[in-house]
């Protein structure tokens, strides 16, 4: 999974609500006051960066900080526009100002989180996702778990990479992240009977990618179940056939 959608995975989810559109900055002159501006243009902010349209983005969400310095989602969101220019000292002003502002947010601890750990301060960034888990009206904690297993990884700890998962799966036994990786750790751990299980029930999701299915490849293999790797070799070939990981199978399946 490529970081940007990693972290956008875990974003804050702003309610986009409708935009006032009079008055000379798109305001009802009844409507501006320094939190309800600063919401409505974070919002704004929000679609334009949705798009693609960064500098966009950032003109409205700096205007909503002029608003209101103190509104936690217009950092949230700015540092998300600057991470992807990569302008990643201003995101980290951003993402732990939001923090600061919002600490017991799970939304605001996981975004933290995955910036950190994007940017490899992994060791600072572990301690947010079980913060983020802790706030009672966090819907996902599952994602901030499953993102804490990939964060420790970046330090080879596959150990309590697989506790992660295991917490995360817990909450949301169809959490394809943590599916797909804890058949990888497990495989890695030797555990190729156990990692089966695991990629079969992330198969059994229906949304195939080339990476699972050469892990899948791979487990078989290992397992010396040489049908079953042709099967998962037959279905990479088929589905991306230029992908590196199709180029990376060393037998060509049968016909």
């Amino acid at each position: 999974m490529r970081p940007e959608r990693w972290l956008l995975a875990a974003m804050l989810l702003l309610a986009l609500a409708g935009c006032v559109t009079s008055g000379g900055n798109g305001l009802a002159p009844e409507k501006v006051n320094g939190k309800n501006a600063a919401r409505i243009h974070t919002e704004l902010g929000q679609r334009y960066l949705e798009r693609g349209q960064l500098k966009l983005a950032l003109e409205k969400l700096q205007l909503a900080l002029n608003f209101d310095d103190n509104y936690a989602p217009a950092h949230t969101v700015i540092a998300a526009v600057y991470a992807r220019i990569g302008e990643y000292d201003k995101a980290e002003v951003h993402y732990r100002r939001a923090e600061q502002l919002d600490p017991k947010s799970g939304d605001t601890n996981n975004n933290l989180g995955v910036f950190l750990c994007r940017i490899g301060k992994v060791d600072q960034a572990l301690p947010y996702f079980s913060k983020a888990t802790k706030d009672p009206f966090y819907d996902t904690k599952d994602i901030a778990w499953s993102n804490a297993g990939r964060c420790v990884l970046k330090k080879d700890d596959y150990a309590a990479a697989e506790k992660d998962y295991r917490k995360a799966l817990a909450i949301n036994p169809k959490n394809a992240d943590a599916l797909n990786q804890m058949a990888m750790v497990l495989l890695h751990e030797g555990k190729a009977f156990q990692a089966r299980a695991y990629i079969q029930r992330f198969d059994a999701l229906g949304h195939p990618n080339p990476a699972a299915l050469l892990l899948g490849y791979k487990i078989e293999t290992r397992l010396g179940n040489s049908e079953g790797a042709q099967n998962y070799a037959k279905r990479l070939l088929a589905k991306f056939p230029d992908s590196d990981q199709a180029q990376s199978i060393d037998t060509k399946p049968q016909s």
